[in-house]
């Protein structure tokens, strides 16, 4: 972990000790996907800003999960959205679209729906921030993969990558997760798969361009690929923050891990 961003978790931790509780407001709406002819639910975690525009996270989920999965299951993310004073917003990706475009399917355009149609619709109905130094976007396995995947993809939207245990490279698992029906066999399609794995892509960030954060745990199936990737991104010269924690592929973990992803936002939207 990074010395200086490991003494700012530590002062925001009794930061946030020493304030009083708000009351976050979470709403569950409805945005309506032109790319896709229907209305996806989302949920918005807005904090008690006073009147002033505030920065925006996108917070993804994984694989089977949807959009209430992080208020949810980690209901301390209210507390967490007043004491840093931005806005989280969770929408559902699907059963298992991995938040790719997928073409000719009229059902699975997520990168759309996330990367311009979201944004769009959250700066137009919300006293937010509308610069990409004020939006970050991060999620969990599949999420923590879309949230590489989309923003890289579009760098002009937004400033800051996270990923939490993601499935940054999934061709390990050839047969898992439904990638198939989605791109066919890795073995008979390759560069398809190539073309759509994070792992893939880094030679696509513009140099400075995005600060990013990446963990996992370490008793994670993902863990080995997710190491390769911190390694992938050193030798590259690609600025980043790498953390490694005990944990699993689990709630246990991830509910550890986002205080420390949105402290590491925090700080990116301060600066």
């Amino acid at each position: 972990m990074n010395i200086n961003f490991a003494r700012y978790i530590l002062v925001a931790t009794f930061f946030i000790a020493g304030l009083q509780l708000k009351a976050a407001q979470v709403d569950t709406i409805e945005v309506f996907s032109a790319s896709m002819g229907k209305k996806i639910k989302t949920v918005v975690i807005s904090p008690d800003a006073k009147g002033k525009p505030v920065p925006t996270l996108y917070l993804l989920h994984g694989y089977s999960g949807n959009y209430s999965n992080w208020v949810n299951k980690v209901p301390y993310i209210k507390t967490l959205v007043d004491r840093y004073n931005y806005m989280v917003v969770c929408p559902d990706g699907g059963y298992g679209s991995w938040y790719w475009d997928v073409e000719g399917d009229k059902n699975n355009q997520y990168e759309t729906f996330v990367g311009k149609e979201l944004v769009a619709h959250v700066e137009s109905h919300y006293n937010v921030c509308q610069n990409r130094e004020s939006r970050a976007i991060t999620g969990l396995s599949m999420g923590g993969h879309g949230a590489f995947y989309i923003g890289i993809r579009n760098q002009d939207v937004y400033g800051a990558l996270g990923s939490t245990a993601g499935g940054v490279d999934f061709r390990p698992f050839p047969n898992s997760w439904e990638i198939i029906e989605r791109l066919g066999t890795y073995a008979e399609h390759k560069e398809a798969w190539d073309s759509h794995v994070v792992m893939e892509m880094l030679h696509q960030i513009k140099p400075n361009s995005l600060k990013l954060f990446v963990d996992c745990g370490t008793d994670d199936f993902f863990y080995t690929v997710n190491q390769k990737l911190h390694e992938k991104m050193t030798y590259l010269n690609i600025p980043h923050t790498f953390v490694s924690m005990p944990g699993k592929h689990n709630w246990d973990y991830w509910s550890q891990s986002i205080q420390l992803q949105m402290a590491f936002f925090d700080q990116f939207f301060r600066n």
